[in-house]
């Protein structure tokens, strides 16, 4: 059964890890995929030819979701081009780890207004055609970091924390027009960027999680997929930890 056959689902930052799982599994559902991504036209091109071939539409979008008039310029080219926007997956995400004491001026706003402006812009973008369609599902990537905090991590937790508070006062806002926003917050996930890290590292943080192993984008995506489809019709508001008990 596909559970996203004739929606459209709008992803930022898909070009790899996460966001990329999440669109590979929405395709594989029936969506079709529009996706954000912010510098390489090759790889979106390949990735756009590689969705096409599961059978849906596909098309990236180069686009810096932190830029207001961007985001509104993105969304209507978007409807334009799909006919609506059913599902908003605020994935897109950055990190610039150091502690407190040395983090600059800089480090703080580009974090904030990479992860948390770009959803309050997105969000207030598709509101107009999930409003016209009387439903709609956003999911709001947080992190584990958002809800413990992490040392080193001022900037990034501040902005996670942020979605989560974002999330609950958008489900409170749209409920009535049977429009949902959730929140994922993931653990250790295992992607490209931590094949860079030290395998012994690796090892030390997979032994300290009670499924005693980092997760994939599968396993993030496939809880995106629930929170996007009618399975959640009756969730709505939530954050879901999907970490493996590393926090509890």
């Amino acid at each position: 059964m596909k559970l996203l056959e004739g929606k459209v689902a709008l992803i930022t930052g898909a070009s790899r890890g996460i966001g990329k799982g999440i669109a590979e599994v929405f395709a594989s559902h029936g969506a079709s995929i529009a996706f954000t991504y912010a510098s390489s036209d090759e790889k979106a091109r390949a990735f756009e030819a590689e969705l096409a071939a599961i059978g849906v539409k596909a098309k990236g979008y180069k686009s810096d979701a932190a830029d207001f008039s961007a985001a509104e310029t993105l969304v209507n080219d978007i409807v334009t081009e799909f006919g609506t926007v059913d599902v908003l997956v605020n994935n897109a995400g950055i990190t610039r780890d150091t502690l407190l004491m040395r983090m600059s001026e800089d480090q703080w706003d580009e974090v904030i207004r990479v992860n948390l402006k770009s959803a309050f812009n997105l969000t207030k973008a598709v509101i107009r055609p999930m409003l016209k369609a009387k439903s709609g599902s956003i999911i709001n990537m947080s992190s584990v970091v958002g809800v413990s905090g992490n040392a080193g991590q001022a900037n990034y937790a501040a902005s996670k924390a942020g979605m989560i508070g974002f999330t609950k006062s958008v489900a409170q806002e749209l409920g009535s027009r049977n429009i949902r926003c959730n929140a994922i917050a993931p653990g250790f996930i295992e992607t490209e960027m931590t094949e860079k890290l030290d395998q012994k590292v690796v090892e030390e943080w997979r032994a300290t999680i009670p499924l005693k192993r980092g997760g994939t984008p599968t396993d993030v995506a496939n809880t995106t997929l629930f929170l996007a489809s009618d399975l959640s019709a009756y969730v709505t508001g939530q954050t879901i930890h999907v970490c493996g008990g590393m926090l509890m």
